[in-house]
């Protein structure tokens, strides 16, 4: 892909804000050059990250009193499937997904962020999408007898396609607006692969779930990356053929370099990049300054070069700089400060290393 960020900032996309313009505020205060929409989970139940992509999908109930979804699978739901396989085809076919749409009352901030960008009358470098992950649905989404509708194959197939036509709609989206759009899929539950809990998840399994997705993304032009807040297997993201690995770097930044083999690949062969997630989102924001955080940066960069045997300059051209994860549970002045330092580190590393535009 040759893909060349220079240390530039972006985020994931969950901020605790109630006012979708505040949050673009924030946002292009601090990531002008790759914004996000927000997530803003505090608003209500349907901005919550897995409910947020379920309009579309077959037999989803939620249940407002209980503050849950779930896939109602009794009886005969061969109808239900077949609308869903209709409209997917249809969509295929006319390259129109706008039957995919995320309408506004579950996401205020696709909205916000699509009225900024039309004030703005030029394209940026970057504009960043995301869609959650098919695992981290059908895993953690259940039936109507609380068991995981991952292990009902039956539905599994319209979360993957369902979350593919949802990307692609948010692509053609925000086209006009960038020079090149990103689309992270967004897999929290992939810090327990390989965990007694989901012993039976296979790799293979995971992986050609995440092509599927990553594959209707370069279909629209775009970047694919996948964001993962805690440890994996980061192989299988090389495997699946991703073109940006987002790893919570404050926490977990060397873990990546136990793959020296599948990093050369994605760095060096395919010309990818990195995500490094080296601002934390927690409390332990409060401690943190630009030079401890250019500084952490600089650690876990270093590592990879020493392990893998990746130069330092190339490891540097194709990274990014974001958040360990969304900031939507924290307090709002500390998402802010989470922010007003991804954009002060993003500033500092570009101007050391000479990527300032």
């Amino acid at each position: 892909m040759n893909i060349k960020p220079r240390c530039t900032a972006t985020a994931v996309g969950s901020l605790p804000h109630l006012d979708p313009a505040q949050a673009i505020a924030v946002i292009f205060n601090a990531i002008p050059r790759a914004p996000i929409w927000p997530q803003l989970s505090k608003l209500g139940l349907r901005e919550q990250m897995e409910i947020q992509y379920s309009e579309g999908l077959p037999r989803v109930v939620i249940d407002e009193a209980k503050s849950r979804m779930f896939f109602d699978t009794s009886g005969d739901c061969s109808e239900d499937l077949a609308r869903f396989y209709e409209s997917y085809l249809a969509a295929e076919e006319s390259g129109d997904y706008s039957v995919a749409a995320i309408s506004p009352e579950y996401s205020h901030g696709i909205l916000a962020l699509e009225a900024k960008l039309k004030t703005l009358g030029r394209r940026l470098p970057f504009v960043k999408l995301q869609v959650t992950g098919p695992l981290s649905i059908a895993l953690t989404v259940v039936d109507e007898n609380k068991r995981a509708i991952y292990y009902n194959e039956e539905f599994v197939d319209p979360i993957v396609k369902g979350m593919a036509m949802k990307a692609r709609w948010q692509i053609q989206k925000f086209k006009p607006y960038a020079e090149t759009v990103i689309c992270f899929i967004d897999e929290p539950i992939l810090a327990a692969f390989g965990s007694s809990t989901y012993v039976s998840v296979q790799r293979g399994d995971v992986i050609g779930k995440l092509s599927e997705i990553i594959q209707a993304i370069h279909a629209e032009g775009a970047l694919a990356g996948v964001h993962c807040c805690g440890n994996t297997e980061w192989s299988l993201l090389v495997d699946a053929g991703v073109d940006i690995i987002n790893v919570d770097a404050f926490e977990y930044g060397e873990t990546i370099a136990l793959y020296p083999a599948p990093m050369k690949t994605h760095l060096v062969e395919r010309k990818n990049a990195i995500a490094y997630g080296v601002i934390p989102t927690s409390k332990a924001i409060r401690e943190q300054s630009v030079g401890s955080l250019v500084a952490h940066f600089e650690k876990v960069t270093a590592h990879l070069a020493e392990k893998t045997g990746i130069s330092l300059p190339v490891i540097l051209e194709q990274a990014f700089i974001t958040p360990s994860c969304g900031t939507g549970t924290l307090e709002i002045p500390d998402a802010e400060r989470v922010f007003q330092l991804l954009g002060e580190t993003c500033t500092a590393l570009q101007r050391k290393y000479g990527f300032s535009s």
